[in-house]
């Protein structure tokens, strides 16, 4: 392509690159949980719990990108499997806290490790100087985008 030309060249678009990215660490993740048993979405709902307890379903799909419809169903066989509690009445409003049990702790531990690997391969050709900035840049580009000052 021409620099006359408009449009993009996807040799050099960070947006390709990223979806490119995006794309081959989904791959990667699938393939490390896909022998725990779990999927993308179910590590993520887990891995939020994990850090931020007591999330309500609206919060869990915001945070793993899906449709509160999709983490509903998903909850509904957390729940059955024994890997996340919720109560029968909300404590306030209508959200319905959900915690980890111990069953669920057990299988994220497993899964956050699988994916760490992951993680470490994608980074392996970096220094440690590069991880940060790596890091740092992606963070500052998302908050630029949400519209935010960081």
């Amino acid at each position: 392509m021409s620099q006359d030309e408009p449009g993009i060249d996807l040799e050099t678009s960070l947006g390709y690159l990223l979806k490119e990215a995006s794309s081959a660490l989904r791959t990667h993740m699938e393939a490390v949980l896909r022998p725990l048993g779990m999927t993308v979405t179910h590590y993520s709902c887990l891995e939020l719990l994990a850090q931020r307890a007591g999330l309500s379903n609206s919060d869990l799909a915001r945070g793993a990108f899906v449709t509160r419809q999709s983490m509903n169903v998903l909850l509904q066989s957390l729940e059955r499997d024994g890997l996340v509690t919720r109560p029968e009445q909300a404590p306030s409003g209508r959200a319905l806290p959900v915690e980890l049990t111990p069953k669920g702790r057990r299988q994220l531990a497993a899964a956050s490790a699988a994916v760490k690997g992951v993680e470490d391969r994608m980074i392996s050709t970096l220094s440690p100087d590069e991880r940060g900035a790596f890091g740092d840049m992606l963070s500052r580009s998302v908050a630029a985008l949400r519209g935010c000052d960081s």
